[in-house]
């Protein structure tokens, strides 16, 4: 029998929880969306995604304060809890937000733009759902593509595990 694909099992765990998905994306600029809706029938569950590269992008569609992204830049927990819980709010097309789950992702991919604190393959993911806010940061060793492949795939892990309630403490990453 073959093994179900992250993205199909995603379908049947939003059907079964009656739950709707959205995605903020940054540094995988619209991977995640591209994986979900390769699956026939993702329209059902499926509401939509932002590309958000730019400061001014996470500010005005998805209302990432300017103060947050000032003090921890755009690559940290508070940036994608606030993006998360903005495209629930943004994307939520008159659904009830207790039925909507926000995923964000931002980081650096590379080869450019790391830095000592938050060298290249830094990434975060953050979600929002009804039940609360988290934050996960993974550190990829991978060049550019390589990087955001890894940051798509493990947003698709977290929201298996989030929808099958085996959501893993925020302390599980990828960085030593």
């Amino acid at each position: 029998m073959n093994q179900l694909l992250l993205e199909e099992q995603i379908g049947d765990l939003l059907r079964a929880n009656a739950m709707k998905l959205t995605v903020a994306e940054s540094c995988t600029g619209g991977l995640v969306g591209h994986l979900v809706t390769n699956i026939p029938g993702s329209s059902e569950y499926y509401l939509g995604s932002v590309t958000a590269y730019a400061y001014e992008v996470k500010e005005y569609l998805l209302g990432v304060n300017h103060e947050t992204l000032q003090k921890y830049g755009a690559v940290s927990k508070q940036t994608v809890i606030e993006m998360a819980r903005g495209v629930r709010k943004a994307l939520s097309g008159g659904f009830p937000l207790e039925s909507i789950l926000g995923v964000s992702i931002s980081g650096i991919a590379g080869p450019g733009g790391g830095t000592a604190e938050k060298p290249v393959g830094t990434v975060w993911v953050g979600m929002s759902a009804p039940d609360g806010d988290w934050a996960w940061r993974f550190c990829w060793k991978g060049d550019r593509v390589k990087n955001k492949e890894d940051s798509a795939r493990v947003a698709l892990q977290l929201i298996v595990r989030y929808l099958q309630g085996n959501l893993p403490s925020e302390n599980w990453s990828e960085c030593n």
